[in-house]
């Protein structure tokens, strides 16, 4: 297992006003994060720039990741009013490039695809012209449910992987590498023109070899951008970390990533799939002809 944490990994703590402001409206608004539920190293940074990824359908997940600080459990009742308080959000915040993520909810029968559409739909009407970025469970595969997503057309469908398949047992029981494959290749499918957008983990006893072979899978079913950061243990409950990666690694696999074709990768300790996400939109920016 590892050992002390390195230098690379340890982070200064953001203003705490700039904090409040953004927890503030989070609160007033009922609205769960990912930064939150998932205990997210960058958290205060982003919280401190006025900026979240949503969590959507709760904050109970009917899977039980082992990496994964959200909670497992029975979840509660969809909340009908939840997509307009995440346009509403957003709008206070200021965003342009707004994320929204979720809980796996495997009791419902579309797994929550309706909900993520009508998100989509409310911050188009509150926000028009804003970039909207979905990160989705794999809806077991289901093909009408990643349809029904794609059907409101987010500008970026969000998949991760997150680890190389032989992990898979440890780390995503209950998941599976090709079906997440599957997901980003039903969204071409669909809508070509939506950009697809995968991450992956990495310290949890992977080897480079792997991680090239699960970036040439994501190529293979034309994923567009690629994100790969350190994994870091959210507590003692949770997976050890077994490596902490040299941050000279992380800029080998963006170039790999680079040469294979993907359109943007972001590679670093403390990269996450939405961690500075707007950056991809910033140099992008003709294309969303803004």
């Amino acid at each position: 297992m590892a050992g002390r944490l390195p230098s690379w990994l340890r982070k200064r703590l953001p203003a705490a006003g700039d904090l409040e402001a953004t927890r503030a409206i989070l609160e007033e608004l009922g609205l769960n994060t990912v930064c939150q539920s998932a205990r997210c190293p960058n958290q205060g940074e982003c919280f401190a720039r006025h900026t979240a990824t949503f969590m959507i359908l709760g904050n109970i997940c009917t899977r039980n990741c082992r990496f994964c600080a959200v909670r497992n459990g029975e979840p509660e009742p969809l909340d009908p009013g939840e997509p307009q308080r995440v346009a509403e959000a957003a709008a206070r915040l200021g965003l342009r490039h707004v994320v929204v993520t979720s809980v796996t909810r495997d009791d419902l029968p579309d797994g929550g695809a309706g909900h993520f559409a009508a998100t989509i739909r409310a911050l188009r009407e509150r926000l028009p012209g804003c970039i909207v970025e979905v990160l989705t469970p794999d809806f077991k595969g289901r093909e009408e449910a990643i349809a029904a997503v794609v059907a409101a057309v987010p500008n970026i469908f969000n998949h991760n992987v997150e680890t190389v398949p032989r992990l898979y047992p440890s780390v995503r029981p209950g998941a599976d590498f090709q079906r997440s494959l599957e997901v980003l290749l039903k969204v071409k499918k669909f809508n070509p023109g939506i950009y697809t957008k995968s991450g992956i983990m990495v310290g949890l006893g992977e080897t480079e070899g792997e991680v090239i072979q699960v970036m040439r899978e994501l190529r293979r079913v034309g994923c567009d951008i690629l994100t790969i950061g350190q994994y870091l243990q959210p507590s003692s409950e949770h997976l050890p970390v077994v490596e902490y990666i040299e941050p000279e690694v992380f800029n080998c696999y963006e170039i790999r990533g680079r040469e294979m074709g993907f359109i943007f990768v972001a590679s670093a300790p403390f990269v996450r799939s939405s961690y500075n996400a707007d950056i991809f939109s910033q140099e992008f920016l003709e294309v969303w002809g803004k």
